[in-house]
């Protein structure tokens, strides 16, 4: 279940509700799907949005914390939880990778938008 459901995109009514897969309004009885609804907001826009791990919108020039552990390929030790990255880029990057950045002591890599929160 959605907890914060949005609302009507026709009326604007914020009383919708879920039932199965479709959110509904009950003012004026529109029914959509929300991952279609957000897809075409996207589509609209021209921008690709890129969410952090609880959601948050990244934008160029942010900071970011690390929220778990990472491996690094060829390197004994990790990035740790909590390790703050400045400066990010978005990329449309391989593999799910979409934020191009430089760690403290690990120089530049590509990061998942999924493990990071904004600062």
């Amino acid at each position: 279940m959605i907890e914060n459901l949005p609302p009507c995109p026709k009326c604007s009514c914020a009383y919708t509700y879920e039932m199965n897969a479709l959110v509904v309004c009950p003012e004026c009885g529109h029914e959509w799907v929300p991952a279609e609804a957000e897809a075409a907001d996207d589509a609209t826009t021209g921008q690709r949005v890129v969410k952090d791990a609880v959601g948050n919108i990244l934008q160029d020039g942010d900071s970011v914390v690390v929220v778990k552990a990472l491996k690094v390929k060829g390197s004994p030790s990790g990035i740790k939880a909590g390790t703050k990255v400045r400066n990010i880029r978005l990329v449309d990057g391989t593999d799910g990778h979409d934020i191009d950045c430089k760690v403290e002591g690990f120089g530049a890599m590509q990061l998942k938008s999924s493990v990071v929160k904004k600062a």
